[in-house]
């Protein structure tokens, strides 16, 4: 089969272009890149999709994703998750660890996998834990994980607190092959906290939790990345001096990659004050101030993936009070939109953007995506950049309703999804 998307404009993330083209499509595969003049046979093409007024990007690909599935499928399964993903624009997934058992082992990561391919929606990349249960104590078996189909590892959740077992874990990860993408908490400092340590959190009397909680193991990892030359990722960036430690380690030459979320360069800790659980997410909201650095580190390049960390909730585990109620917000459906809104404040260029929600993730994870180029799997998103929106809840298709932007009025959106050529999203206009 051979499908043509005409009258669009390419993006093409790694070149920093956009360029009014046709993207021909053969055998799941890009076949061609056709500039202005040229055109597939009439004859050869069985599907023409119309994309004019839209742009056409790589199929995202989201580092961070939690599917709950082992174990508490009642908040999202694989298959629901991967279909929230496409709607979203997302071509792939990482799904993260602490499930219910933990991705531990072999039979946990190929039991994921297997789900995928059933759900047949969103390609789906395991992350496998860093310590077996995710205790912190001992090392999985990286190799036997690696092998059996897992992209990376991380006790996501849970911070790995022994310096000498992280230290393990970046060589041995290394040696494998495996990503490596840790969680920045110090548990002794963040114990007992709901939100950010400060003036919102003393005047409405929440316990909190300080942004060196976060800082301190930012400069773990660099201090680890310096000494074993072994690369490492910082997951869900919260703090402006978080920013500046991951700028510093650059500059330094060493292999430190960092991503945050869209709700941190959206929200601030101030949100919180009506005691809204919708908001409550670990590393929690900070300041407006750190707000506009997370912003400045994605402008500048600091900051190379928007990940987002789409943690689904029961009602039961957010309708709850403040201190009971579960971390995390979904996200993989809002994620384009607000990045989007960077694009036209001028923090970004679309390709730019594009880059960090697809290219420079897979590029972390060694997996395929991030480019429209010949040759390569057909993971395509169609967007329709000027389709303005309220999200509401009829239009969530997670298993959850955990969003803090429900009755947000939002610019820009996934009008169609391909996996391999074929269509897994289409929106209905």
């Amino acid at each position: 089969m051979i499908t043509l998307i005409k009258g669009g404009e390419v993006v093409n993330p790694r070149l920093g272009t956009v360029e009014k083209k046709d993207l021909l499509i053969e055998n799941g595969m890009v076949s061609r890149l056709l500039s202005k003049g040229e055109s597939g046979e009439a004859s050869e093409v069985s599907k023409t999709i119309d994309a004019a007024g839209k742009v056409i990007v790589p199929g995202l690909v989201d580092i961070h994703t939690h599917l709950r599935e082992p174990g508490h499928e009642y908040k999202e399964t694989i298959a629901s998750g991967a279909m929230a993903a496409v709607a979203g624009g997302y071509s792939a997934i990482a799904c993260m660890p602490n499930t219910s058992p933990p991705n531990d082992c072999r039979s946990v990561t190929e039991f994921i996998i297997e789900q995928s391919k059933r759900a047949g929606r969103a390609r789906v990349y395991p992350i496998a834990t860093i310590s077996k249960g995710q205790k912190g104590e001992s090392l999985v078996d990286f190799c036997e994980l690696a092998a059996a189909g897992a992209v990376g590892v991380s006790d996501d959740g849970f911070p790995v607190v022994n310096s000498e077992l992280m230290r393990r874990a970046l060589e041995y990860a290394r040696y494998c092959g495996l990503a490596v993408i840790s969680h920045c908490e110090d548990p002794n400092l963040s114990k007992g906290g709901v939100m950010h340590e400060g003036e919102i959190s003393t005047r409405i009397g929440l316990p909190g939790v300080s942004g060196a909680s976060e800082d301190i193991f930012v400069y773990r990892e660099i201090s680890l990345a310096r000494l074993t030359g072994c690369p490492v990722h910082i997951a869900h960036v919260s703090t402006g001096v978080s920013v500046e430690l991951i700028r510093r380690a650059k500059e330094e030459g060493l292999p430190v990659t960092a991503e945050t979320a869209p709700h941190y360069f959206t929200l601030d800790h101030g949100l919180l004050a009506e005691y809204d659980t919708r908001y409550k997410v670990n590393p929690p909201l900070r300041t407006p101030k750190d707000v506009s650095q997370i912003r400045k580190g994605l402008a500048e390049g600091v900051i190379d993936v928007i990940a987002t960390d789409h943690a689904p909730h029961d009602s039961l585990e957010k309708e709850v009070e403040f201190d009971k109620a579960a971390f995390g917000m979904i996200g993989l459906q809002t994620a384009l939109s607000l990045t989007l809104d960077l694009v036209r404040e001028g923090f970004m260029t679309l390709p730019d953007a594009i880059s960090k929600l697809s290219s420079n993730g897979a590029a972390i994870l060694g997996v395929p995506g991030g480019e429209l180029k010949e040759g390569e799997n057909a993971d395509v998103a169609i967007i329709d950049m000027e389709s303005e929106y309220c999200f509401k809840e009829k239009d969530i298709l997670s298993k959850s309703r955990n969003s803090p932007f429900l009755g947000r009025m939002m610019k820009g959106r996934c009008d169609l999804t391909m996996v391999g050529g074929k269509i897994v999203y289409q929106r209905n206009v």
